[in-house]
């Protein structure tokens, strides 16, 4: 027995019962392997390797010790005396000779295609059924519900539908198709049908027929040729289907009896484990695995009530239709589906070698490999592709890992993927890798991190928020940080998001594999992403996170405008890493000064952001959901930014900018804020006034107060501490 929850013996593994029989009984002989011969494989595997993992994190330790040690000796900080010592203790190491990744076997959502990419906790089933599904969204609803959509000249949403709103959706979407899909003469605002003669779209207006500029862009319909109910047209390698339909309340009003725009939206999803996630135990661990089973097996349901209704959610079918010839084919109906681990750092009590936890990454890896295994077994005949939920369609399996240190820490996942290859039978390099760019001593050393993983590598991008606290953490005697909202637009952060995109195609990422950016985080200011995230295509970039479906229907509007491949090849030649800006430390400056209404503002704000947090992660599990900031604007928040807000109040407190008291007089005032604005949640518990008595309050004091001797920095530790606490508490009830 192991925190109350019986266990199984299988040689010198103590194995959660619970986890035991589910993978006995429901992946093992889903995948042809014996369970004698599986944990055996376990067994040795994670004697092999827990040494090698437990000496990179004590590597990370020494490291920052003499960090820590080296800003502490210095008065003044000398950038090229820096760079030394960091060259001499191993931190910053030599750039590798120029090189090429060799990944294959690499869907074309990832290699060759460009659009938007979710990441969702793959704890929630809803929520990861409605990511998947993602790939194809309507237009017209993400207009019309969003205030991309002006509200203006009675234009406002309102409980029913409002014709003047629908008509800006409307006049919107036809501006969307003259600019990505124009025609020879005219525009679609004159456009009064359609139908399709040896094979070519004919387009019908007022003034006589027409047809696409691009004949090409026309790739199928559905219905009549002589009257279709879908057009599908492409464009940027991504497709656009216009919906006819004369009895629809909108078609029967539109000229053309348009009813909507279905865009090819989220081409790409992250399944989460981690920072999205409150999983702590075997028994949250299950729950993970169970649903990435479901989406493995194609056959994930959700029951939902909503208005009081109850229907139940599944994975999308692909989208049938002719091909201009009449020729029946279909494209995919789901977000092609990464699946992230957890970093090295944690423990987790699922499995016990002789007594002692396994290392959580490890127990990702192998978990998620085999399950996803399933899916590389599906029959990949053509004919089977058209109906089959499938994921992979090229036979590989996508794994993100998070929270890597530099080249060793890449290294020692491209063994662990190896070995998990070997005992699950799978072709080498069938395992993927995604290495996330947010750890400091990775940005700095990304092209040797790369090539450790040039066989499998086919994703990198950059974390705002994760690589901003490690940031912080790192260098947390060098001095006092700059005000949060001055650290987005110090000169290292665009010098290591341009540097991110500078290696992955000096690397040869470009047809190849992703290299993305970070998340919007504001999902009501959609008007404000449109004008924004156009940055990111810009830069090179050929995918972006966003917070919801909607948001991604929205941004791939973004990837009709931008054509990435033209932007990847100019820069090939253009764009560069520098390092020694990555290397300056965004302390505060003489300009900026530290006012004690300056100091409490950034406190409150960093407070409050924390506590709205970690109140839902340690009292009710949940691992990523909109939390409404100190104004309440609601922020999608997970574990990176309660990472960056903990450790700005640590460093401030490390460096005397405020006091202990101070800070937790702040925490009590934000907390009775917190509470009022979840009043009306029923799960929701109440801090104040009794805030000795909240676990969840003393989480959130305890990662400032103890940030500075927090791992990294990261806010795993004390919350995976917490939670647990919580969940014995809540069993005795």
């Amino acid at each position: 027995m192991v925190q109350g929850r019986e266990h199984v013996k299988s040689g010198q593994l103590s194995v959660d019962a619970e986890l035991y029989n589910f993978v006995n009984t429901q992946v093992l002989d889903k995948i042809d392997l014996s369970k004698e011969n599986f944990w055996k494989d376990v067994e040795k595997l994670t004697k092999e390797l827990m040494p090698i993992n437990k000496a990179l994190l004590q590597t990370r330790e020494k490291l920052q010790q003499q960090i820590n040690n080296y800003h502490k000796k210095q008065t003044n900080l000398d950038p090229k005396h820096y760079k030394q010592f960091l060259t001499e203790i191993g931190y910053l190491q030599p750039e590798p000779a120029d090189f090429n990744i060799t990944s294959t076997n690499v869907d074309d959502e990832i290699a060759t295609m460009a659009g938007p990419q979710l990441v969702v906790p793959v704890m929630n089933a809803r929520y990861a059924i409605n990511a998947v599904n993602s790939r194809w969204g309507s237009l017209y609803d993400a207009l019309y519900g969003t205030d991309v959509i002006s509200s203006d000249k009675g234009a406002e949403v309102q409980s029913t539908y409002n014709p003047i709103r629908g008509q800006k959706v409307v006049a919107y979407g036809r501006d969307f198709l003259n600019k990505n899909t124009p025609l020879v003469t005219g525009d679609f605002n004159h456009v009064t049908g359609f139908k399709i003669e040896a094979g070519q779209l004919v387009v019908q207006t007022n003034s006589g027929d027409t047809s696409l500029a691009q004949a090409s862009q026309f790739v199928g319909y559905r219905g009549n040729v002589n009257a279709p109910t879908d057009i599908v047209l492409q464009h940027n390698k991504l497709h656009i289907i216009i919906n006819i339909d004369a009895n629809h309340p909108i078609g029967k009003t539109d000229l053309a009896h348009i009813k909507d725009i279905t865009l090819e939206s989220a081409l790409t999803t992250i399944m989460d484990c981690e920072d999205s996630v409150a999983a702590v135990d075997a028994e949250d661990k299950c729950i993970v695995y169970r649903n990435w089973l479901g989406l493995m097996t194609g056959d994930l349901t959700e029951t939902v009530n909503k208005n009081g209704k109850q229907f139940t959610r599944s994975l999308a079918s692909n989208v049938e239709f002719l091909t201009p010839s009449g020729i029946t084919t279909s494209l995919t109906g789901r977000a092609l589906m990464f699946v992230r681990n957890v970093g090295h750092l944690m423990t987790n009590p699922a499995i016990l070698v002789n007594g002692k936890e396994i290392p959580e990454g490890i127990l990702d890896a192998i978990m998620t490999s085999a399950i996803g295994k399933i899916d590389l077994l599906k029959s990949a005949t053509p004919a089977a592709i058209t109906s089959a939920i499938k994921n992979s369609q090229k036979g590989s399996i996508y794994i993100v890992k998070p929270k890597m240190h530099g080249a060793d820490e890449v290294a020692f996942t491209n063994t662990l993927f190896d070995k998990v290859e070997d005992m699950l039978a799978l072709p080498r390099h069938s395992i993927k890798m995604g290495i996330m760019d947010e750890e400091r001593r990775t940005s700095l050393n990304l092209k040797a991190c790369v090539e450790q993983a040039k066989h499998r590598v086919v994703f990198i991008n950059t974390g705002f928020l994760d690589r901003t606290g490690d940031e912080i953490h790192t260098s947390m005697d060098a001095g006092v940080f700059a005000p949060k909202a001055e650290l987005k637009v110090k000169p290292w952060i665009h010098a290591y998001e341009e540097s991110n995109v500078a290696v992955g195609l000096n690397c040869g990422f470009k047809g190849k594999a992703q290299i993305g950016k970070g998340m919007w985080p504001i999902p009501d200011q959609m008007a404000q992403m449109m004008k924004v995230k156009i940055g990111h295509p810009k830069a090179g970039a050929n995918t972006a996170w966003v917070p919801s479906p909607t948001a991604a229907t929205l941004h791939v509007m973004h990837y009709h405008q931008v054509n990435v491949t033209g932007i990847q090849q100019h820069l090939l030649s253009t764009i560069t890493s520098d390092i020694d800006t990555i290397l300056a430390i965004p302390l505060i400056t003489d300009e900026c000064e530290l006012t004690k209404e300056l100091i409490n503002k950034e406190l409150e704000n960093n407070a409050q952001g924390i506590l709205g947090y970690v109140v839902r992660w340690v009292d009710q599990g949940v691992g990523c959901s909109k939390v409404p900031d100190i104004n309440n604007v609601g922020l999608m928040e997970d574990r990176a930014t309660c990472r960056i807000s903990s450790q700005h109040i640590a460093n401030w407190l490390h460096q005397d900018v405020c006091t202990e008291q101070q800070v937790n007089d702040v925490l009590v005032t934000m907390a009775a804020v917190v509470d009022k604005q979840n009043q009306n949640d029923p799960l929701y518990e109440n801090m104040t006034p009794n805030v000795e008595d909240s676990l969840a309050f003393q989480a959130a004091r305890d990662l400032i107060i103890k940030g500075t001797t927090q791992p990294s920095g990261y806010t795993e530790p004390l919350l995976h501490h917490y939670r647990l606490l919580k969940k014995q508490e809540i069993a005795k009830r």
